[in-house]
C-alpha cells in the first residue's frame, strides 16, 4: 500500500541540558585554581626579575672586557721605550742629555694648545 500522505514522525523528547549549579565542589575547586594562580605569580615575578639582572650582568661583563682590552693595550704601550720617550718629549717638553731644547712661540704671542695627554 502506497500511501500519499506521510507519516507522522513521532515527536522527540524535549531535551533538557541542566542547569549550571554552583555547588560547594565547584567553589572548592574555583579557590584553589585560584590559590595556584597567587602561588604561581610570585616565582614567575622572581624569574623575570632574575632574567632581567642576568641581562644586565651581561651587558656589564661586555663593557668590563672592552675596558680590560684597553688596559692591556695600554699596558703594552707603557712597556715600550720609545712610546715612553714620546710622552716625555710631547707631554712633559724632556730633553737628553746635550740636547738644546727650543720654544716657538707664535707672531702673535699666544700659545698653541698643548698637545693631548
Amino acid at each position: 500500500m502506497s500511501s500519499t500522505l506521510t507519516e507522522a514522525e513521532p515527536a522527540r523528547p524535549e531535551v533538557r541540558r541542566p542547569r549550571l549549579q554552583f555547588t560547594s565542589r565547584a567553589a572548592i575547586l574555583a579557590v584553589v585554581v585560584t590559590a595556584l594562580l597567587f602561588y604561581l605569580v610570585v616565582p614567575l615575578r622572581t624569574y623575570i626579575q632574575q632574567r632581567d639582572r642576568l641581562a644586565q650582568l651581561v651587558r656589564q661583563e661586555k663593557v668590563l672586557e672592552q675596558r680590560n682590552r684597553q688596559l692591556v693595550h695600554q699596558i703594552q704601550e707603557l712597556q715600550d721605550p720609545a712610546y715612553i720617550e714620546r710622552i716625555a718629549r710631547e707631554c712633559l717638553g724632556m730633553i737628553k742629555q746635550g740636547e738644546i731644547g727650543f720654544v716657538v712661540v707664535p707672531r702673535n704671542g699666544t700659545a698653541s694648545p698643548p698637545p693631548d695627554c
